[in-house]
């Protein structure tokens, strides 16, 4: 009897656990704000306040958006490629372009 409870009871966890036991159909939104993507990523090189370090500074207000954009994504004098990726690197360009 007790083997038997053991199973039922063990095959309702796995049951539970793999249905998520999710909340109301929404997706959570783990996407990291652009300031936080900017300071783990980009603050080595561009400095804490986009002043520049090793890397140029950022802070000049005279950066489009799509210029930034295609510098996170192809890289280039020195910046390597692809640091960001996605709406990561969509939100991170538009971020710096508001600076």
């Amino acid at each position: 009897m007790k083997k038997a409870l053991l199973a039922v009871a063990g095959s309702s966890m796995f049951m539970l656990a793999a249905c998520g036991g999710g909340g109301g159909g929404e997706e959570e939104d783990t996407t990291a704000a652009p300031e936080q993507l900017y300071q783990q990523n980009c603050a080595t090189c561009h400095g804490e306040n986009l002043e520049g370090n090793n890397g140029p500074a950022l802070d000049g207000g005279n950066l489009e958006e799509d210029q930034v954009l295609t510098m996170i994504e192809n890289g280039g004098n020195g910046m390597p490629a692809g640091l960001l990726e996605g709406t990561e690197a969509e939100s991170v360009a538009t971020w710096v372009a508001e600076q």
